[in-house]
């Protein structure tokens, strides 16, 4: 129950000491984890300072003391075809002796009032606790592929037309081989200055990166990286190419004398094993970003639905753990162009969805049919084959980290 000295207000800059002292001890950020990063105390919370001027942060106080609290950055990402206002919520903490009061509740209730407002109608967030999130509104809609490579596994060399060079790592080149990636990938992040400082904030100093050049010397790919102990660390690897893909590849494996396996991440759907000729490496997939619908009718608004030589309508009941607008009967049309509007209904539909699974379905990382075989979508098997018909087929690339 909650407290007369409980105030629920922003967090302003004069309490960026607190706001740094919370995240610390709720995210066990120890004096031995900074210096692993090469960082002393008073510069991660110069780092943070920019981002915490972007961001909107509400928290608990008791009596002036920030006891709980959570954050909102204003990012943007791709979905689809078209570029949305994300709100990226990250942050989120209380105290150990103020839990199981209600606080984060009522904040993420306030966080998501907050994002509908800025016109943020959808959030993305890197869950602590999947169940706590699923109940919260959120869903699964990306994986992180963890693969282990022997050396003699390593591809052979291939004749490519371009070249690899290494680069900074916090370089132009690199900046602006990801802004093309992100321009064609659906679900990827679109970087602001924000966004780069989230993405390399807890890179160690022995990080390196290479980018691919086509033989036009354009940047069609790079690889980011640190060598340590005789292992080749792959923090993150993109490409816009099948020829990218392989200079890049050609260039990991030319450090052969050097290590002993390649270690890396990858956040697309597809497995390695298919493209290596020797296919028995070690992969891991585990459950990586979740999202959530913030207003189910502005985000269809945008949303790019499958163009198609009828028109097509669907009416069904929509549930909401939080949000009000979220909640009831709704009638969903498709015009041929591909063009989705949403009206209130005041029925409530045998046709049933929540605002999880409406999620995770709209941004393609699992299908109406699969949904609808689980339970987690309750329709006729015609709107199955409609939406199956009417929705892209592809899941979201999410490699960031905030």
């Amino acid at each position: 129950m909650l407290t007369d000295s409980l105030v629920l207000k922003e967090v302003e800059l004069q309490d960026i000491e607190q706001y740094n002292e919370l995240l610390k001890y709720v995210f066990q950020v120890t004096k031995h984890v900074l210096q692993q990063v090469g960082w002393e105390d008073r510069e991660i919370l110069r780092a943070k300072l920019p981002t915490f001027k972007k961001a909107s942060v509400w928290g608990w106080f008791d009596n002036n003391n920030l006891v709980s609290q959570c954050v909102v950055y204003p990012m943007k990402v791709r979905i689809f075809s078209q570029i949305y206002d994300m709100g990226g919520l990250t942050g989120v903490g209380t105290y150990p002796e103020y839990a199981n009061q209600g606080l984060m509740h009522k904040l993420l209730e306030k966080a998501l009032y907050n994002m509908r407002d800025a016109g943020q109608y959808i959030s993305y967030l890197y869950p602590y606790s999947i169940p706590f999130y699923r109940r919260k509104g959120w869903e699964i809609i990306s994986d992180k592929i963890t693969y282990e490579i022997q050396d003699y596994q390593l591809p052979k060399n291939k004749k490519v037309s371009g070249r690899v060079k290494r680069v900074a790592v916090d370089g132009e080149e690199i900046k602006k081989t990801y802004t093309a990636f992100s321009d064609c990938t659906h679900g990827a992040l679109i970087r602001d200055s924000l966004a780069w400082n989230e993405y390399s904030l807890w890179d160690n100093d022995d990080m390196n990166a290479a980018v691919y050049y086509s033989k036009n010397d354009i940047p069609e790919g790079y690889v980011i990286y640190w060598i340590a102990d005789e292992v080749f660390h792959i923090k993150d690897m993109i490409f816009l190419n099948e020829e990218a893909r392989i200079g890049l590849w050609n260039f990991v494996s030319a450090h052969f004398s050097m290590i002993s396996k390649v270690v890396g991440n990858t956040f697309t759907d597809e497995s390695l094993t298919f493209l290596l000729e020797d296919a028995k490496i070690q992969e891991t997939i585990s459950p990586y970003y979740m999202a959530r619908i913030v207003d189910f009718q502005k985000f269809i608004e945008k949303y790019p639905f499958k163009p198609d030589n009828r028109k097509r309508v669907w009416a069904f009941t929509l549930e909401d753990p939080i949000l009000p607008w979220n909640q009831g009967g709704f009638v969903l049309t498709i015009d041929r162009q591909g063009h989705g509007h949403v009206e209130p209904s005041a029925k409530r539909h045998k046709s049933y969805i929540d605002i999880q699974t409406m999620t995770t379905m709209l941004l393609g990382y699992k299908r109406p049919d699969y949904l609808n075989k689980i339970g987690r979508l309750r329709c006729s098997e015609a709107v199955v084959d409609m939406l199956e018909d009417s929705i892209e087929q592809q899941t979201p690339y999410f490699s960031d980290y905030f």
